[in-house]
């Protein structure tokens, strides 16, 4: 590896983690992943175990082909797993005849937590998150036999359903011998990894580039090879290789061939020649081994039976045989462009008539086949379309969303009609937006669109460009196509439903009411486009609803946010967690789920909930920034109340750096909100107002209907605090008249503490209407946050003793929630009102990651180690890791002390589990 010590450092010293490599073609991906798989088998009572995997350009659409690469060596060892975790596993690569009951699928529909309705929660494929914690549990499992390397070549060529699943499960590794190492083309211009595979689940982990060679490391390379160039015909190969290893070496290997400085300006090409360089070097081989070789770039499992044919471009150095005898045989390339310099060397005629040559090989194989006969097509053909719309269902049915899109845009290509060309387009435009791709799905409502008038076929493709525009911050857009689709009665009220999260996101008040005109005494929309309309009636509707949910987790996940929204915090937590459990159960979490049950935990004061909901809101690499931008928000505002404020600014700044605060209204009053909770906790009051005051428009108007007015009472502390108390005591007034008809308890309340605070004279009577209402255990932060103000007015009256016993209250919860700046705040009030106040560290649980804390209180409700991996798809032993790490900090030796520990912190904040 000339020029690649450092590199090859960091690969073999890789003992647990993961780390991907990237580089142009030729950059030593390959060499180095060869290296390490080597080093880690190594020999002795040290061998450890290398699971390998090769993306495949034929497979890249075939759902789970990666997969079935990296399982098949180690099939047996699936029988350690609980039922379920084997049952998907083996169902997604195909060894299952069909999928068991209890596993069920992905929503087909996404962006409103409302679709889905009606499915049986026991029927259906395995979801992405239950292949991952399965696979998870697998690779643990072998780890703590012996070492384990996962090595994946050719990430861009490997199926979006195997990248997802194992991605999963490397997020997840922590100290365990267990790594996983990858190898794939450097980002291109527009960020999308080269070649047709879509990398975006493995973005966020750790990279390792190839950069070209230096001058002096190319120069050593070119030394060492069998005819080293010289003179002029060296530099020019220096200079148009530009660091590319590949390219130094093949290039001197021609010039070492052809010996003439007229061949030289021949062979001296940029990537397209270089291209033809590897053509050409196919003229060498027999006829025989060439036609086999067009057979194996077309599909790289084609190799059963061709091994002698195949012989002579393996002794070649062009590709390597891999696997066992038979069916497990497969073709590795030495360069992808190798694979395509075959392929394109012989005639368009040729290529099809090896495509039908497969095709007609695989009749047991109709997925393969379908793609084959796709390939060999030269005209429409409803066969060949029906065949790949039967694999794409085949797909849909194994969780490959990417798959069946692809899939049915190319059987829409081949159809002969124009009503099934667009009626397959709007099928793909279906299965993209469970992918979360808006310019795939809009590319592909548009060609159905200009196929036929068909309003059905019309009305859906304009739902699906609404419900993943819904998750960006095109929220015209997403309006404007989902009102289209509510035009027609079928869609109505799904359309409207996805339409007012559309609406909530913008904040925009012509969105809110176009929705509402269209509501159709919908509770889900009215709720959602004006929660302090008809509260009370809405509240009451809850159980009802909630009844005829039927336990679907779709269903429930729109109660909790309805919940939520209507300050019925408690209520809302409780649908939340039952509606996760019913998601992971089916082993999927619909994208952005996370940041309305984000928003009703950290309300709660389950902060460690809240920022495990927001971690679990990611579509990594998804091209969601207006997601990324509501995951940071609240992200930050989890930060700034625990002190973390340097981070909670960053957190928030990106968030708004992400949108157009004016067009993204509710993330980016929510950003703000954690922006002026950052700066309340740096004590810079000033800095807390202007961010608090950007909640409300210049007349007093909340920026967003319903974002805004849960943050009236952190405005008045603020002015008060700034000498801006007549400016707020206006925008509280418009507020409470705003709310006058049926304010909801939390509203109450937070009116009750800003007028206390911008009232000190009457402020008594304000105080104790808040602290009164028995409402205000929901939210334990506000609550001590009332008492504490509470306080400091009773000790300036010289009523200390009062003063002291709300102080101790406040100073409490403050502790159990690990509210680091009012804990101090808390204790420097107690050494006013005369208590000699030890600074007191937060409670013991709050020392511990979320992820450690969600642990725990799971493990205080009795779960096994492996019922707490089921449901937060971690290993059992993870989970064992955690607990380890964690009862030496809650000061606990024994598993049934937790009960009793996690009860104490529940009731000192005054909420539940």
């Amino acid at each position: 590896m000339v020029g690649r010590e450092n590199e090859s450092a960091a690969v073999l010293g890789l003992t647990s983690g993961v780390l991907i490599l990237t580089g142009e073609p030729g950059a030593g991906k390959s060499t180095l992943l060869h290296l390490a798989a080597e080093r880690h088998r190594g020999r002795g009572r040290g061998r450890g175990r290398v699971l390998r995997m090769t993306g495949s350009e034929s497979e890249v659409d075939l759902p789970f082909a990666g997969l079935h690469q990296l399982l098949r060596p180690v099939l047996d060892e699936t029988a350690s797993l609980p039922a379920r975790q084997r049952s998907a596993l083996l169902g997604a690569i195909g060894l299952l005849d069909a999928v068991p009951d209890g596993v069920a699928p992905d929503p087909e529909d996404t962006g409103t937590g409302r679709t889905g309705a009606g499915k049986s929660a026991g029927s259906g494929p395995p979801g992405r998150l239950l292949l991952g914690v399965a696979l998870l549990a697998l690779l643990s499992e072998l780890a703590r036999r012996s070492p384990v390397l996962v090595v994946v070549d050719d990430v861009q060529w490997v199926d979006t359903g195997t990248l997802e699943t194992l991605a999963f499960a490397a997020r997840r590794i922590h100290d365990e011998p267990l790594a996983v190492l990858a190898g794939t083309r450097s980002p291109t211009g527009d960020g999308t990894a080269a070649g047709a595979g879509a990398t975006a689940p493995f973005a966020g982990f750790p990279t390792l580039a190839l950069a070209p060679l230096d001058t002096a490391a190319a120069g050593l390379l070119l030394d060492r090879q069998p005819h080293p160039p010289t003179g002029g015909r060296r530099l020019r190969i220096l200079d148009q290789a530009a660091g590319n290893p590949l390219a130094l070496v093949e290039l001197a290997r021609a010039y070492g061939a052809c010996g003439t400085e007229t061949a030289d300006e021949e062979l001296l090409p940029p990537t397209d020649r270089l291209l033809r360089l590897f053509a050409a070097d196919l003229d060498a081989l027999p006829d025989a081994t060439r036609r086999a070789l067009l057979l194996v770039a077309a599909d790289d499992r084609a190799v059963p039976g061709r091994i002698e044919e195949l012989a002579p471009a393996e002794a070649a150095g062009l590709l390597k045989i891999t696997g066992g005898a038979g069916g497990g045989r497969r073709a590795r390339f030495r360069h992808p462009l190798i694979r395509s310099a075959v392929y394109h060397s012989v005639p368009l005629a040729d290529r099809r008539a090896a495509h039908r040559g497969l095709a007609a090989a695989l009749t047991a194989e109709p997925d393969r086949r379908a793609w084959h006969l796709a390939a060999a097509a030269e005209e429409p053909d409803e066969e060949i379309a029906a065949a790949l719309e039967g694999a794409a269902t085949r797909a849909l049915e194994r969780g490959g969303h990417t798959a069946a899109a692809t899939a049915l845009e190319r059987a829409a290509g081949l159809s002969p009609g124009a009503y099934d060309r667009a009626r397959r387009l709007v099928g793909a435009a279906g299965a993209a937006a469970s992918t979360g791709q808006p310019g795939w799905v809009r590319q592909l409502a548009a060609g159905a669109a200009a196929l036929t008038d068909d309003p059905a076929l019309v009305a859906e493709a304009s739902l699906r460009v609404g419900q993943v525009l819904t998750l960006t911050a095109e929220h015209d857009g997403a309006l404007s196509s989902l009102l289209r689709a509510a035009e027609a009665p079928e869609l109505r009220r799904i359309a409207v439903a996805t339409a007012s999260v559309a609406g909530f996101y913008s904040g925009d008040e012509e969105h809110r009411l176009a929705v509402r005109a269209r509501a159709d005494g919908d509770p889900w929309t009215l709720a959602v486009t004006d929660p302090t309309e008809r509260r009370a009636e809405r509240v009451a509707a809850l159980p009802q609803l909630m009844e005829r949910a039927g336990g679907d987790p779709a269903v429930l996940t729109s109660l909790g946010a309805m919940a939520w929204l209507l300050d019925e915090t408690a209520l809302a937590v409780r649908i939340f967690d039952d509606a996760l459990h019913r998601w992971r159960l089916r082993g999927a979490l619909p994208t952005g789920l996370g940041c309305s049950a984000g928003w009703a935990y950290l309300d709660h004061g389950l902060w460690a909930q809240a920022r495990l909901a927001a971690a679990n809101s990611t579509s990594a690499g998804a091209g969601l920034p207006h997601l990324d931008a509501a995951v940071r928000s609240l992200d930050s505002a989890v930060l700034a109340l625990t002190g973390q404020t340097a981070e909670a600014r960053d957190g928030a700044g990106a968030a708004l750096a992400l949108i157009d605060p004016h067009r993204s209204r509710a993330v980016a009053v929510r950003a703000r909100w954690a922006l002026g909770t950052a700066a309340v906790a740096d004590g810079d009051q000033m800095s807390a107002y202007e961010h608090f005051r950007l909640l409300f428009t210049t007349d007093g108007n909340p920026v967003h209907y319903a974002c805004s007015l849960p943050g009236i009472a952190e405005l008045a502390a603020a002015a008060v605090r700034t000498g801006n108390g007549a400016e707020a005591a206006v925008i509280v007034e418009r507020t409470a008249e705003r709310v006058a008809d049926d304010p909801s308890p939390r509203l109450r309340i937070l009116l009750h503490r800003a007028r206390a605070l911008l009232e000190p004279d009457r402020a008594e009577a304000h105080f104790d209407a808040a602290l009164s209402d028995p409402a205000g255990v929901q939210w334990p932060f506000e609550r001590a946050q009332i008492l504490l103000d509470h306080a400091e007015w009773l000790r300036r009256r010289h009523r200390v003793t009062e003063a002291r016993t709300g102080l101790n209250t406040a100073l409490e919860t403050f502790r159990r929630l690990g509210a680091r700046p009012w804990i101090d705040r808390a204790n420097a009030e107690l050494r006013a009102a005369g208590v000699d106040s030890t600074p007191t560290a937060p409670d013991a649980l709050t020392s511990l990651t979320p992820q450690q804390q969600h642990i725990i209180r799971l493990a205080a409700q009795g779960l096994s180690n492996r019922e707490i991996g089921e449901r937060l798809f971690l290993s059992p032993r993870t989970v064992g890791s955690h607990l380890y790490r964690s009862f030496p900090k809650l000061g606990v030796t024994a598993r049934s002390q937790l009960r009793d520990l996690v009860e104490a912190s529940s009731a000192a904040v005054g909420c539940g589990v």
